[in-house]
């Protein structure tokens, strides 16, 4: 399971005020705890409404490469703070992130191919997202054709079947389960998918259980990696845990410690 953590982000109030103070100790502290904690890449976001977000992002990404070596996963709405990052950015890039939309395919997918990016692709459009697990799997289809028409291959793509939160449409939490199955048939080797897996207990209560439960399911159907806080010791142990039982890693009695 690749782990990307989800703090670095100015949603949270720290964090937002210490991009506003460009208060790097904080951030390269953080973006370090994160790494110690589990983190295989962290996902970098400014935060929504931003009037300088190119400028903010620019920042953010060096101030964290200058600590770590991981790939960053940067996490921006508008193309021209997503380039900003990109540009900026030294390690391996992830891209976060296009959809099916294809005008947003237009200006994503030129980005990611001239940076040598990967990319992370949400099954939605300009419609919204999609209510079956059947057409997720057809706009990730959609996602990946249209990449190869840009030369960006299939191991380069994320597909994420968009995780809601279970208090406002429980219905979809099964289904999302039913796409991450359904896309290891997309391709072979099977695509790499994602999800953002704290969106799950977004506004319910008992967050950490949800989200532990819902990660061992998504593993059980083949989930690749995803975005998720990695100093959660609980959901951290079931994951270690996860990996064995699927035969994804060796265990060994201090598998907890590894």
């Amino acid at each position: 399971m690749f782990i990307i953590s989800e703090r670095i982000n100015g949603q949270f109030i720290s964090v937002g005020k210490a991009i506003d103070n460009r208060d790097s100790k904080f951030i390269q502290e953080l973006a370090l705890k994160q790494v110690d904690s589990g983190a295989q890449a962290l996902d970098v976001n400014v935060g929504p409404g931003r009037d300088n977000g190119p400028e903010d992002m620019t920042w953010l990404v060096s101030t964290v490469q200058e600590v770590t070596e991981v790939p960053l996963c940067i996490d921006a709405f508008g193309p021209k703070t997503m380039e900003a990052g990109v540009k900026a950015c030294n390690n391996p890039i992830i891209m976060n992130s296009t959809n099916a939309d294809p005008a947003r395919m237009e200006k994503y997918f030129p980005i990611c191919r001239e940076y040598n990016a990967d990319i992370i692709c949400l099954c939605m459009d300009e419609k919204g997202i999609p209510n079956s697990a059947d057409d997720r799997a057809e706009m990730a289809m959609l996602m990946m054709a249209t990449a190869m028409e840009y030369e960006i291959m299939p191991d380069r793509l994320f597909l994420d079947p968009l995780v809601m939160p279970v208090c406002a449409a429980q219905d979809q939490c099964a289904k999302v389960i039913q796409a991450v199955s359904m896309f290891q048939s997309l391709n072979e080797p099977a695509p790499r998918t994602v999800v953002g897996l704290s969106n799950v207990s977004n506004g319910a209560k008992n967050r950490s259980l949800i989200n532990t439960t819902y990660l061992a399911m998504l593993m059980g159907a083949g989930l690749s990696s995803a975005i998720m806080d990695p100093e959660d010791k609980e959901l951290m142990d079931a994951l270690k845990a996860g990996e064995i039982l699927l035969n994804r890693s060796l265990y060994c009695d201090d598998f907890l410690r590894a």
